[in-house]
């Protein structure tokens, strides 16, 4: 992980280093040639509501994204974007992954091309059981990792297979989404507040299957209010403000940073 922060600053600006940053927002990141996955200038509406606003940036296969900012800075919206949900509606801009264009599909045509969405509420099918719903994910192509795999990676699915799936912890359950994710043929994870109610021994527990994920070579962002705890896993942070793009860069920029993090992330 590099210690460089990545920024490119507003036009007519040397680049900012130290209280600089946290002073002003800074652009997004040129984006570079090898990038796997990117955004070009995303603006998404809830009706008339202008939340994302000209979001851009790029990740590299295999990389981990820590997207962070305040409640209400377009965090899950961007997310959601990405995802090509019908909420918020993507009005301009362009998304690509693996060179090919997102931003026409729909959210079924987008998971089908490889992006999968974890969502906050994790959306556990009830009445069936844990292996009921990762069966009940590969009814139709791309199939992605096999059910006998995810139960190597997840253990503690494996254990509790036959469970009615709704009676699982917390912790559990957000493993059973992030499995179901996996059952998918998958090319771009997004996690949408991973971490959000679980109990610290439960989040060291998810970071480890993140941190598994990643070796696997699966691109990832993550949406996380644990900024730190985010930061720690990630390559590369972006900071959104008022759904725009305050900061773009190195992980461990924002984590060495106190002032970028007071300012942006309240931490």
């Amino acid at each position: 992980m590099s210690v460089t922060a990545d920024i490119a600053a507003p036009l007519g600006m040397t680049e900012p280093t130290g209280s600089e940053t946290a002073a002003a927002p800074v652009a997004a990141a040129t984006e570079t040639t090898d990038a796997f996955f990117s955004c070009k200038n995303i603006e998404s509406y809830y009706g008339e509501s202008y939340i994302v606003q000209g979001v851009s940036f790029d990740i590299k296969e295999g990389e981990i994204l820590a997207l962070l900012g305040r409640n209400g800075a377009g965090k899950t919206s961007t997310l959601r974007t990405i995802a090509r949900m019908d909420n918020p509606t993507l009005k301009s801009g362009e998304i690509y992954l693996g060179g090919k264009a997102m931003h026409p599909l729909k959210s079924y045509e987008a998971a089908q091309a490889g992006i999968q969405l974890v969502p906050e509420d994790r959306r556990i099918i009830g009445g069936l059981t844990v292996e009921e719903n990762l069966v009940l994910s590969q009814v139709a192509p791309p199939i992605g990792w096999s059910i006998e795999r995810i139960y190597e990676h997840f253990p503690r699915l494996a254990e509790r297979r036959k469970q009615d799936a709704t009676t699982l912890s917390g912790g559990e359950q957000q493993m059973l989404a992030v499995a179901r994710a996996l059952a998918r043929e998958i090319k771009l994870l997004l996690l949408d507040e991973p971490y959000e109610g679980l109990a610290p021994v439960i989040v060291q527990e998810i970071e480890r299957i993140v941190a598994g994920i990643k070796k696997e070579g699966i691109t990832t962002i993550i949406v996380e209010q644990n900024a730190i705890a985010a930061l720690q896993l990630a390559d590369r942070a972006v900071i959104l403000d008022m759904g725009e793009v305050v900061f773009s860069g190195g992980a461990d920029h924002v984590l060495d940073n106190a002032e970028l993090r007071a300012n942006y992330l309240a931490v």
